[in-house]
C-alpha cells in the first residue's frame, strides 16, 4: 500500500475538480453506528457503504473541506520527510488564524482528531501509516527479537518493566518469535504478577498488558503477531461487562474504529477469564464486589450484541446481572499470590476454558 500516493492522488483530485469549475469534493464513508455491520463471516465490525460528500462550495461544509486538505497535505509532508509527530503537534502545527479574519483553522484538537479519522476513513488506511501517533499505553514482553528503527531489541531481557507498546508498530520488524500463543492482560498489575513469576517463559508464552482498554498499537501488535505467526490469542480480563467489552474490541473490533477493524482485530482470541463461574469454581465469593447499576445496564446492552450470543457469553453475562457482582483479577490473589499462576491459568489452559 503506498500511502504517499493516496495522499497525491486526493490531491490531484481535487486539483482537478477545481481546473474544471468543479465545486470540489472529498468522499467520506459515514462513521455513524447506522453504517456499522457485524459480518459473522469475518467475525468483525465493519463500516457499510454509506457515504457522504464533503464540498468545499457549501457553507456547511467549507471550513471542514478546508481542515480536511490541511491535514491531509501535512501527512504528505510528514511521508515524504520520514518524520513522525503526534496528534497533538498536528494540531499545533495547523493551528492558525486565517487571513484577513478571525477564523481558526482549528479551534481544538478534538477538531483535528476527527478529521485525522475521517482522513482514514477516506484513505482506507491506519493513521499510523500516516505518520501520525498516539500516546504510548500497554508492555509486552516474551522470547522476542524486534528491530524498530534500526535498534535490535530483546523483549526477554528487559527486566522488570518489559518493553512499551508504540502506537506506531508499522515499521517494526520481528527477527525472532519463540512462543505457543499470546496472553493479554487486561491490569498492569496481573501483567506484573505474570512476568515476576516467569510465567511467559515456563509457559512459552507472550504476555501483552493492555492496561485497560486497549489502544490501538497494542492491538495492532496483537494482531501482527497472532497472523504472521500463527499464534493463538488468550485475553484475561476482570469479570465484568467492561473487561469483557475489552475482550471483544480485541477480538471484533469497536463501533467507533470499525473502518480499521481488518487491521486492528483479532478474530481468532479466545476469552480465558475470569468469569462468573469463575468465581464459583475458584471459591472466590468472598473477593467479589457489588455491582454498580452502569455494570448491569451495560451487561443488559451486550446480551443484545450479536457477538455475544454464544449459550456461553448469554450464560454469563445474565449470571452478572442476576447475581449483581463482579470480579477484578487482583481478586485471585485473595487465594495467595501465586494462585493465578500456580492454579489458575495452568487449570483454564489445561482445561481447555476458553469463551469464543
Amino acid at each position: 500500500m503506498n500511502v504517499q500516493k493516496k495522499l497525491e492522488d486526493l490531491g490531484r483530485k481535487v486539483l482537478s475538480e477545481i481546473e474544471r469549475g468543479e465545486n470540489p469534493n472529498i468522499e467520506i464513508p459515514i462513521r455513524s453506528l447506522s453504517n456499522v455491520k457485524y459480518d459473522e463471516k469475518t467475525g468483525m465490525l465493519t463500516i457499510g457503504d454509506k457515504v457522504a460528500k464533503r464540498y468545499f462550495f457549501n457553507i456547511a461544509h467549507a471550513k471542514s473541506f478546508m481542515q480536511t486538505t490541511l491535514v491531509a497535505a501535512f501527512c504528505k509532508e510528514l511521508k515524504e520527510s520520514g518524520l513522525h509527530t503526534s496528534l497533538r503537534d498536528l494540531f499545533y502545527a495547523l493551528k492558525r488564524t486565517l487571513p484577513n479574519s478571525q477564523e481558526n483553522t482549528f479551534n481544538e484538537q478534538n477538531e483535528s482528531d476527527s478529521i485525522i479519522v475521517d482522513l482514514e476513513v477516506a484513505l482506507d488506511v491506519l493513521r499510523e501509516q500516516l505518520n501520525l501517533n498516539a500516546d504510548v499505553r500497554g508492555r509486552i514482553v516474551g522470547d522476542i527479537i524486534i528491530e524498530d528503527r534500526g535498534d535490535e531489541i530483546d523483549l526477554s531481557k528487559l527486566g522488570s518493566g518489559g518493553l512499551a507498546i508504540p502506537s506506531n508498530v508499522e515499521d517494526m520488524k520481528f527477527k525472532k518469535v519463540k512462543a505457543k500463543g499470546i496472553l493479554v492482560i487486561e491490569k498492569n498489575a496481573a501483567f506484573e504478577r505474570l512476568h515476576e513469576d516467569k510465567f511467559w517463559q515456563k509457559n512459552k508464552l507472550i504476555l501483552i498488558t493492555t492496561q485497560g482498554q486497549a489502544a490501538r498499537g497494542a492491538r495492532r501488535m496483537i494482531q501482527r503477531l497472532s497472523q504472521e505467526f500463527n499464534l493463538p490469542v488468550y485475553v484475561f480480563t476482570d469479570s465484568d461487562s467492561y473487561g469483557w467489552y475489552i475482550y471483544s474490541v480485541i477480538k471484533h473490533g469497536s463501533i467507533s474504529l470499525s473502518h480499521v477493524s481488518e487491521r486492528l482485530g483479532t478474530p481468532s482470541a479466545k476469552f480465558l477469564g475470569l468469569t462468573i463461574s469463575d468465581i464459583d469454581k475458584f471459591d472466590l465469593n468472598q473477593w467479589t464486589i457489588k455491582a454498580e447499576e452502569v455494570d448491569i445496564k451495560r451487561a443488559q446492552e451486550m446480551l443484545n450484541y450479536p457477538w455475544f450470543k454464544s449459550p456461553a457469553w448469554q450464560k454469563e453475562l445474565k449470571l452478572m446481572i442476576q447475581r449483581k457482582i463482579k470480579a477484578e483479577l487482583e481478586s485471585l490473589s485473595g487465594r495467595g499470590l501465586r494462585f493465578v499462576t500456580e492454579t489458575y491459568l495452568p487449570t483454564k489452559f489445561k482445561e481447555q476454558d476458553f469463551l469464543d
